[in-house]
């Protein structure tokens, strides 16, 4: 029985095939039926599921190839971010960002738009620069930044074919210290988020929508130097001293209280050797535009009292706008509203719709790999190359060997 890393989602593939190189998933594409690749299983929902057969690229050698001259690094899709972050710090570099957690895979996080964090960040998907896939016809296909298709298969949600590996933009290393603030209030949060969000290189808001305090502030510094100073209040909130977590979980986040470290062990909130996060969990995240975060964060507020009981942590945090069709941040900077819910489906269900409901007059964009409730139409309103992208699938893809009735519910391919 396999299920997602949480634990709350069952596979019902009736096939797992585990790939150890791009012959073996060309193998599989030769044999007739429906086929999804399948990561380290950080989706919340039937995303990655298939009637056919799931390929499992996780099991793809850890093997990179450094280009110092251009700046990148080309990885397996199934390599996990740590991984790769431990390898390029060894040599003197580094990834732009990182998520949440250093667990993912890189081809998964790359293809749902998942964030990093920051005002000046991308999504991760942004620093995709090349990737290679085995289509329908099982051949192998490169694609570069700048070809006519390659903004819409970077978040291309598996729908088109099996990424094997890609190509990220590096930069040189660089040094990071977090501190905790606590003590904001809402009224001060939300009379100065930008100022808040752009007190760091990312920055985070842990909250559970209680009053009068936003929660905890959690600023992310890039560093000059390892005594660079950072202030003791922000607002009305004060710095911690202590390293404790506002995540209440032990021995499982990356060093707190000011230490200085390497970016790797900084800018993802829990570490690699650690289960993360709390498990047996869902969760759920919505995209609005910067401009619109006051009012989209009160409308959410107003709902705090009845969604209380089944959260966990509400994470507030902002990306930059890029140019890739189905990424949730496509053409406008935004903050990034993501739910961690107790294991409690049907009132999680109940929430969404309501908080969907709240969201609706700022066009949300619900996290693809996350629970929503978004249907063909809902999509459609909020992604305007949604239509664009479809059409570059089915051409891709035209006897939908890569489809599920996910991808269908939610319009990224049409109904068989």
């Amino acid at each position: 029985m396999a299920r997602n890393w949480a634990g709350t989602y069952e596979y019902t593939a009736p096939r797992i095939v585990e790939a150890a190189s791009v012959d073996d998933v060309r193998r599989v594409l030769r044999e007739p039926g429906r086929v999804r690749a399948l990561g380290t299983r950080h989706s919340f929902t039937d995303l990655p599921d298939t009637t056919g057969t799931l390929v499992d690229v996780t099991g793809f050698a850890a093997e990179f190839e450094l280009d110092e001259a251009a700046q990148t690094v080309t990885v397996p899709a199934g390599i996990r971010y740590g991984v790769l972050a431990m390898w390029l710090d060894d040599r003197g570099w580094a990834l732009r960002n990182m998520g949440s957690l250093p667990h993912i895979n890189v081809g998964g996080a790359t293809a749902t738009g998942t964030h990093g964090s920051g005002d000046a960040n991308p999504v991760l998907s942004a620093s995709v620069r090349a990737l290679r896939y085995v289509g329908a016809d099982a051949d192998v296909h490169d694609v570069r930044r700048g070809d006519p298709d390659f903004d819409a298969l970077v978040v291309g949600l598996g729908a088109y074919g099996i990424v094997v590996s890609l190509t990220l933009d590096i930069q040189p290393s660089f040094r990071v210290r977090q501190d905790i603030y606590t003590g904001v209030s809402w009224d001060a949060a939300l009379a100065h988020y930008d100022e808040i969000t752009s007190a760091g290189y990312s920055v985070s808001v842990f909250s559970r929508w209680e009053e009068p305090s936003v929660g905890y502030v959690w600023i992310k510094t890039r560093l000059d130097a390892d005594d660079d100073v950072v202030p003791d209040t922000i607002f009305d909130g004060v710095r911690a001293l202590t390293g404790d977590s506002p995540l209440g979980v032990e021995d499982n986040v990356t060093e707190l209280a000011g230490v200085p470290g390497p970016w790797m062990l900084r800018l993802p909130h829990f570490r690699l050797d650690a289960q993360p996060s709390f498990g047996d969990e869902i969760q759920s995240e919505y995209f609005v535009a910067r401009a619109d975060a006051p009012a989209a964060l009160n409308a959410v507020r107003a709902l705090g009292e009845s969604i209380r009981p089944h959260l966990i942590w509400t994470e507030l945090r902002t990306a930059a706008a890029d140019e890739l069709w189905l990424s949730p941040a496509y053409r406008r900077d935004v903050v990034i509203i993501h739910f961690t819910w107790l294991n409690h489906p049907d009132e999680v269900a109940a929430a969404l719709g309501r908080i969907e409901a709240a969201l609706q007059p700022f066009d949300a964009r619900p996290h693809w790999g996350k629970l929503h409730g978004f249907d063909r139409a809902a999509m459609e309103r909020v992604h305007p190359r949604l239509a664009d992208a479809r059409a570059v699938f089915e051409r891709l893809d035209p006897d939908g060997r890569f489809t599920n009735a996910h991808l269908e519910r939610v319009g990224v391919r049409e109904p068989r």
